[in-house]
């Protein structure tokens, strides 16, 4: 989650030069803000943004963990696999040449969903999972979208959960699972 105030207080510049710092890094491609979903209806929606590196090899480069190893088997491998896979969706669709329709949900009860995908007037929830095991509770907070959006506003697509069993599945009539080889 993005605080800019708190960036700024950590390393001793103006809010203002993070924010301007921040741009130059989202223009040159380097990180990417994830907007967060709300409307109307969700009501308890946090609005700050999430940053996402674009290059996890950067990232790696960055936070001293430079092993596949340190990587995979660490304390951050959610966050290095989540992001993995959220960079590689965004630059599927500006390979494309489309503007990346992706938002994020997170809430003040801390309940979130990694990544909502914007299309033809539907809304695709998606959980991201290192596992190798898929179950429909990973996606437990989809419900939440179930419960506050009317259909005339907006209609709930499939969701799916992204991870590493090497098949796609089908958890329920609503709920897919699908191998990261395939984003």
């Amino acid at each position: 989650m993005l605080n800019y105030s708190n960036v700024a207080q950590e390393i001793g510049v103006s809010v203002d030069t993070v924010k301007r710092w921040t741009t130059i890094l989202e223009t040159s491609g380097i990180i990417y803000l994830l907007k967060p979903y709300s409307n109307n209806h969700l009501k308890r929606a946090i609005k700050t943004p999430k940053v996402y590196m674009l290059d996890t090899g950067l990232m790696a480069w960055f936070t001293k963990w430079l092993t596949p190893e340190t990587i995979s088997q660490g304390a951050k491998s959610g966050q290095f696999f989540e992001t993995f896979v959220v960079s590689e969706i965004i630059k599927s669709f500006y390979n494309n040449g489309i503007e990346p329709p992706l938002y994020f949900y997170r809430d003040t009860n801390q309940k979130e969903i990694d990544l909502l995908i914007e299309y033809d007037r539907k809304l695709y929830p998606i959980e991201i999972k290192t596992s190798a095991n898929p179950d429909k509770k990973m996606a437990k907070a989809f419900s939440i979208l179930k419960e506050n959006l009317p259909e005339q506003e907006m209609k709930l697509g499939n969701g799916v959960i992204l991870n590493q069993y090497p098949q796609k599945l089908w958890l329920a009539e609503d709920l897919g699972t699908l191998p990261i080889s395939m984003i």
